[in-house]
């Protein structure tokens, strides 16, 4: 396969709608080669042209880890975002060729635990697909429990039923009762994980219900669906080592801006939840707007500590350790 400063450059095998928002995008090698392997719960990154810059925008692999032959992601369209997932609906078409990044993985499953419970909404499922086929040669249970606004939002559950069975239990507005977080949690066995994706306040009901119910943090685990959307009003900063001032649109990220104007700065889920790109203050005249999951609520009053890939500042002076 084509790789291009250590990305892969995939050709769009096939595009399918799963849901009015959602589409399904297989990627392939031009050569035929099978791809990089990865592991249940990876994401790879998307560049995207967009007029004088590149968006980045991470992606859930959704197909299986036992077969390599080609990627699956799931792009949901979101038109207040920054466009990334816009200009892949409207302007990406089968044989296209696509750039990504090889697959990393922070949201791996826990080998050692006895069952595993999956709470998903919305396109929050996506990570969550190759988990499960991750286990399909696994002994260990596993319940999946996933909630979408309606039957026309619906497909991938449905997919998941015929593979999976009762494992399998499916909330749809209007026509299952509503997702009980606290009553799934109840009850189970010594060393059950949980995992969670989807909206925050899923999220935040999750991490609350297993909190009240005793279960540790160590067995509880999250990755928050991102929308892609962490604009804000302009701003600039300055790059402590070089004494660069950059300049951040409105539509932009510090990191995005960073990479722009041709430095680098170390990523790897764009995200705010892997701590790759947490980056010292050196000076500060102003606020810095944290949006991130990776800093403690410490760091964050702390003024010293930022993660670009998310974070912005109103400010009329910010210097940053690069």
């Amino acid at each position: 396969m084509s790789q291009n400063n250590g990305t892969l450059n995939l050709r769009v095998a096939r595009i399918e709608s799963v849901t009015p928002e959602i589409k399904r995008f297989t990627l392939v090698s031009p050569t035929g080669a099978h791809l990089p392997a990865f592991s249940g719960g990876s994401h790879v990154v998307v560049l995207i042209a967009n007029q004088n810059n590149t968006l980045r925008n991470p992606y859930s692999l959704l197909s299986s880890p036992y077969d390599t032959s080609s990627y699956q992601i799931a792009v949901r369209r979101v038109e207040s975002g920054r466009g990334g997932s816009v200009l892949l609906h409207e302007n990406v078409s089968e044989g296209d060729l696509m750039e990504v990044t090889p697959p990393a993985n922070l949201f791996p499953l826990i080998k050692q635990a006895r069952l595993h419970m999956f709470i998903a909404g919305g396109v929050g499922i996506t990570p969550i697909i190759s988990q499960l086929e991750e286990l399909r040669l696994s002994k260990v249970p596993f319940e999946l429990h996933y909630a979408v606004r309606g039957e026309e939002h619906a497909q991938l559950g449905k997919e998941l039923q015929a593979t999976y069975g009762e494992q399998v239990h499916l909330y749809r507005k209007g026509i299952e009762s509503r997702m009980d977080i606290c009553r799934i949690l109840t009850g189970r066995p010594l060393g059950s994980h949980v995992y969670a994706c989807g909206p925050d306040s899923m999220i935040d009901a999750t991490l609350t219900s297993a909190r009240n119910l005793g279960w540790t943090d160590s067995h509880v685990h999250f990755e928050r669906f991102l929308e892609q959307s962490s604009g804000g009003e302009a701003f600039s900063f300055t790059l402590g080592r070089s004494g660069t001032t950059i300049e951040v649109s409105p539509d932009q990220t510090m990191l995005e801006a960073v990479e722009a104007a041709g430095y680098t700065m170390p990523y790897l889920c764009r995200g705010g939840a892997c701590g790759h790109c947490e980056t010292e203050v050196l000076e500060l005249d102003g606020e810095l707007l944290h949006t991130d999951d990776w800093l403690s609520e410490e760091d964050k009053t702390s003024r010293k500590k930022i993660m670009p890939c998310v974070s912005r500042a109103k400010c009329n002076r910010l210097v940053i350790d690069l």
